[in-house]
């Protein structure tokens, strides 16, 4: 919202009768125009409240006095205007400020006493003394009687006849936008809590019993979040073009189990949002040659497509029994909704049959898309954390919980990808390092593709892996977490942009006292710079080599007598 209400005026605030919007010029932003054919364009260009003039109208009977010059023009205001003095009371009110505190006889009352002793929501806690004090404008939203909001520009003034009037107060009820902000952010926990399953709970259900509990879920979050009772869902068999039903409730047995395919003709409003792709809102279905009957006395139908990258995979469908139930905000809020839940059948493998490589590669996927985008994020946060060294805690702090946090999401995802299958991912012929889960471990590399196969391959056996591209990279995330959490490993390639691996294990030194547990990645080629001899020379551990790109085996046999050698 911007922190001025925009009126058109037809004619010249100059003119007589214009006073009081030339004493509220602070408060509104208002456009002059010529005639009437001009405000009516420019207000259809959207982002006015109103369009008011200074042409002569007949007063109501016992219209209350109000700013010097003609008052009408601020009675007739969609938002509300009060004068309020110095101990915070109304010196004047415009109707529609009545209309918001419920009552007409405000006058002379405290301000926030006439709406009801309201809670102040922010960002300002206390506009009027503000404003008062500063001599600036201040903007602050409030919470009246439970379920309504109103938002707040107080403005100080001067110049104008009432007496003893220091502060304009322009209140616009934005209720609505609250709520369908609630709502949405409600949709988006429902969405987040339909795949809110620790692994321990879902690893060893069936796939029958998977579908039950998201059934379980979607119904509920439908009834609780938006007060949808009668609710179908389907999925689209891709090679046979047939909606299978998945979930029905409040439906006629006869509507539930009905054969169903995505075509635009002869397959009811469910058909032809599978074939077409796009949301139907059936107003009243007795006049609406697509529907079919899903309950006797249903009246109006919402249905929208289940999408999944761009392709429709099912359908979701809500009725009433009531003409007209449902609004264009149903239709976008159920939209929204209905990604969530194309996102939950999708991450709880309901789409495809359940199977070992299936969910592996399900899992690799998930790892290849997210691993390498949120190491960046922490080497970007490490890097601004260093430079803000110094400054207030408050932002050492927030920097800190972005690197917390990022973390968090890889460890979620893979506790997921983890949890959802069936039994262990990884080859019976490649040993895992035993007794020591959750091992941290920094890969360093300018090749994305080493990177991402070192995520593959550890984290498959429940390593922490994180990756950096360059030597200064390495030395910052080092450096982040000396303290707590340090790496327990850290493998690098023998050459990086910016130094070698030698420089590398020199500088680490200097920050760790002891064992340095550093092992160098090699191809088959020659090393012109005798990194490796040097690092040996340094006191790297002898058997520290793993071959570049990755030997499985060989590589976690390294790994597990790096990290005995640690204990020793």
């Amino acid at each position: 919202m911007s922190a001025k209400t925009k009126i058109i005026f037809i004619g010249s605030l100059s003119e007589p009768g214009a006073e009081p919007l030339r004493f509220f010029a602070d408060v509104f932003d208002v456009v002059e125009v010529s005639d009437a054919e001009e405000a009516a364009r420019r207000f259809g260009e959207g982002g006015f409240v109103a369009i008011l003039s200074a042409e002569p109208a007949v007063h109501a009977e016992g219209e209350r006095s109000g700013p010097d010059g003609d008052a009408r023009i601020l009675e007739n205001l969609p938002v509300g205007v009060c004068l309020v003095d110095a101990e915070d009371r109304l010196v004047w009110v415009n109707a529609r400020f009545c209309q918001l505190c419920g009552r007409n006889d405000v006058l002379a009352q405290g301000f926030y006493a006439a709406l009801d002793s309201p809670e102040i929501l922010g960002p300002d806690f206390s506009p009027l003394h503000t404003a008062l004090a500063t001599g600036e404008p201040s903007t602050t939203k409030l919470q009246v009687r439970e379920k309504s909001f109103f938002q707040l520009h107080v403005s100080p003034i001067s110049g104008l006849g009432t007496s003893g009037a220091k502060l304009v107060v322009v209140v616009r009820d934005i209720t609505p936008e609250v709520h369908q902000q609630q709502k949405l952010e409600a949709i988006h926990r429902a969405g987040i809590e339909l795949t809110d399953l620790r692994p321990d709970e879902i690893f060893d259900m069936t796939v029958q019993e998977r579908i039950d509990l998201l059934k379980s879920n979607i119904l509920h979050h439908t009834q609780a979040v938006l007060d949808f009772n009668v609710v179908e869902v389907r999925l689209l068999d891709q090679a046979t073009g047939q909606l299978t039903p998945l979930l029905a409730e409040g439906l006629d047995f006869e509507a539930a189990n009905r054969a169903l395919w995505a075509r635009t003709h002869d397959n009811g409003v469910t058909g032809f949002v599978a074939a077409t792709g796009e949301g139907y809102l059936c107003e009243e279905t007795r006049e609406d040659p697509l529907y079919l009957q899903a309950f006797a006395g249903a009246r109006s139908s919402l249905t929208v497509p289940l999408m999944l990258h761009n392709q429709v995979i099912g359908t979701f469908n809500v009725e009433s029994p009531l003409s007209r139930a449902f609004t264009n905000d149903d239709l976008l809020f159920l939209e929204i909704y209905a990604g969530n839940v194309a996102l939950a059948l999708n991450t709880l493998n309901l789409l495809e049959a359940q199977g070992t490589a299936i969910l592996q590669r399900g899992i690799e996927a998930i790892h290849r898309a997210v691993a390498l985008p949120i190491d960046q994020i922490l080497i970007d946060t490490v890097h601004v954390l260093e430079s803000y060294q110094g400054y207030e805690p408050p932002i050492i702090d927030r920097l800190k919980n972005i690197l917390r946090n990022a973390r968090d999401i890889r460890q979620l995802i893979h506790e997921v990808g983890r949890g959802l299958a069936p039994g262990d991912v990884i080859p019976a012929n490649v040993p895992a390092p035993r007794d020591f889960e959750r091992v941290r471990v920094l890969v360093v590399d300018s090749d994305s593709e080493i990177l991402e196969r070192a995520h593959s391959i550890l984290e498959q056996r429940d390593f922490v892996v994180e990756t950096a591209r360059t030597g200064a990279q390495a030395l910052a995330m080092i450096r982040s977490c000396l303290d707590h959490a340090p790496y327990k490993i850290v493998i690098t390639d023998l050459y990086l942009s910016d130094m070698n691996a030698y420089d590398l294990f020199v500088q680490w030194q200097t920050m760790l006292p002891g064992k340095v547990p550093l092992a160098l990645m090699k191809g088959y080629g020659y090393d012109p710079g005798h990194v490796a001899v040097n690092c040996r020379k340094a006191g790297l551990h002898e058997k520290a080599l793993v071959h570049r790109p990755f030997l499985v085996d060989q590589l976690l046999q390294v790994i597990e007598t790096m990290l005995e050698w640690q204990k020793e």
